[in-house]
């Protein structure tokens, strides 16, 4: 599913995300299908093409999918159901692929309704007043309000003439196999000089720990003039505990990009947080502060007792950053590095503007209403007692807190728009990039997460944001991009 979807953002983009059934029968295995709706293939060749035309169709997608290959009935109220579903339920039964009944989920509640149709309207710049329809002078939206989650209940009920469309969704959780995406840290493979390397030693990290060790008594010859007892002491021990925690390529990946970084002339900042308690660290270049001189601990950056990847975040003056990123680009792969995307989500003031908009309230109005919400969520606002609110806020907050709630209280467009709004709230709003997060990966990293192209990017954006990208396992390094270090 990864690589789909990948392909269908990168490779097939075309106003929305497309893969064809070349692609899908390359990458069939362990899939499950289901028919779609009246927009589906074989529903939508029944309408516009005949029925023959429509079981050719079934035919591909049986072939390809086997038993795991489902035709699909939906009841939302719309024309031409009736028509299809009896045809369904033949080619249920003529090609023995069993029926299953589903229903598309656009928002939790029917309550909802409105409120995502607002939303539809601001992703297209449209007033809500415009009617849905295709063509000039019309405006995109659901046919209906029958896209909330429907309970079991409601789905039994929605389809009691056909209850073999309900049982049969069991078969398919029971094919569902369990999965976490989360997963030890997965390192890049960092190429060592054949010199360093050890027979059979299959994942490297023997000729990996050699090399860091030849690298960083290289480094403190020239950073220290004498190796005393003490100093050799904390060398020793804080590579046993870079070995042990198998994290001697995370320190060779550092140390090779930031000594790229520094030949192409990219001014390199000193080095930040607990990584400057290592010695290991300064020695290899990739901190300039001397640990021992400032008695810094190791321990706080890397503690042998609580295992989990260094964090090591880089400062590299603004306009050198992307050539950085450009040489670990060139050194692994474009198909290994990929920056992470953010996903925006509408905060209490601008979903009230947005909302304001759609609705055509007064530009004086909803500014008028936004000056009033205090920092705070508007679901609290609404939902919190008095005693509560008071307690949090200033008195003049308070006071205009009091003023937006017999605003939400009243029938006006006014009132609708506050209540529209604060449905929306925390609804995802654009998407943007992570401003210093970089993933690299040990092979095609759409192997591991999805991916997309970003219009203000030359790399690849991973579809997963920050949390779920380093819950996955994946290696995530901070290139930060400071002009104040064009002044080092």
């Amino acid at each position: 599913m990864s690589k789909l979807s990948s392909i269908a953002n990168i490779d097939g983009f075309y106003y929305l995300p497309r893969i064809d059934k070349k692609i899908l029968k390359k990458y069939s295995e362990d899939i499950i299908v289901l028919s779609g709706g009246l927009s589906g293939e074989i529903s939508s060749k029944i309408l516009n093409q005949g029925e023959e035309k429509a079981e050719e169709s079934l035919a591909w997608w049986k072939d390809t999918f086997g038993s795991d290959f489902y035709l699909e009935i939906q009841r939302h109220n719309q024309e031409n159901e009736d028509y299809i579903i009896p045809i369904i339920k033949e080619f249920s039964s003529k090609y023995d692929i069993k029926i299953i009944a589903t229903n598309n989920t656009f928002y939790t509640t029917k309550t909802e309704a409105n409120a995502h149709d607002i939303l539809l309207c601001v992703r297209e710049g449209e007033k809500q007043s415009v009617p849905i329809g295709k063509g000039r002078g019309f405006r995109y939206g659901l046919p209906n309000q029958e896209y909330w989650y429907k309970s079991k209940d409601e789905m039994f009920e929605l389809f009691k003439d056909i209850p073999e469309s309900i049982y049969n969704i069991s078969e398919i959780i029971d094919k569902i196999e369990p999965f976490e995406l989360a997963r030890e840290v997965l390192l890049p493979d960092f190429k060592i000089p054949k010199k360093f390397i050890q027979k059979n030693d299959f994942d490297n990290q023997k000729g990996q720990n050699l090399y860091l060790r030849h690298l960083t008594l290289e480094g403190v010859k020239s950073k220290y003039k004498e190796i005393d007892k003490d100093l050799k002491e904390r060398i020793d021990f804080e590579l046993d505990v870079i070995s042990k925690t198998g994290y001697p390529g995370y320190f060779l990946i550092v140390q090779d990009f930031i000594s790229a970084a520094r030949n192409m002339g990219v001014s390199v900042g000193p080095g930040r947080g607990s990584a400057a308690g290592s010695v290991v660290a300064y020695a290899l270049g990739i901190t300039s502060i001397d640990p021992i001189k400032y008695n810094l601990l190791f321990e706080r950056f890397l503690n042998p007792d609580r295992v989990s990847l260094p964090d090591i975040d880089i400062d590299f003056d603004d306009e050198g950053r992307n050539k950085v990123i450009e040489y670990v680009v060139d050194k692994y792969g474009s198909q290994q590095v990929a920056q992470i995307i953010t996903y925006g989500r509408m905060a209490a003031k601008s979903s009230i503007r947005d909302t304001g908009r759609v609705l055509d309230l007064s530009l004086s109005e909803v500014d008028r209403i936004s000056k009033l919400v205090p920092n705070m969520k508007l679901g609290d606002i609404f939902s919190k007692k008095e005693i509560d609110l008071k307690s949090q806020l200033r008195t003049d907050e308070f006071s205009r807190v009091n003023e937006l709630k017999k605003l939400y209280n009243s029938k006006d467009l006014s009132a609708q728009t506050l209540k529209q709004a604060s449905l929306l709230e925390g609804s995802l709003r654009n998407t943007g990039i992570h401003a210093c997060g970089v993933i690299i990966t040990p092979s095609d990293i759409s192997e591991f997460v999805p991916i997309t192209k970003a219009k203000d990017s030359d790399f690849y954006v991973t579809q997963f944001d920050n949390s779920v990208v380093e819950d996955a396992g994946l290696l995530k390094m901070d290139f930060l991009g400071l002009k104040t270090s064009n002044n080092y």
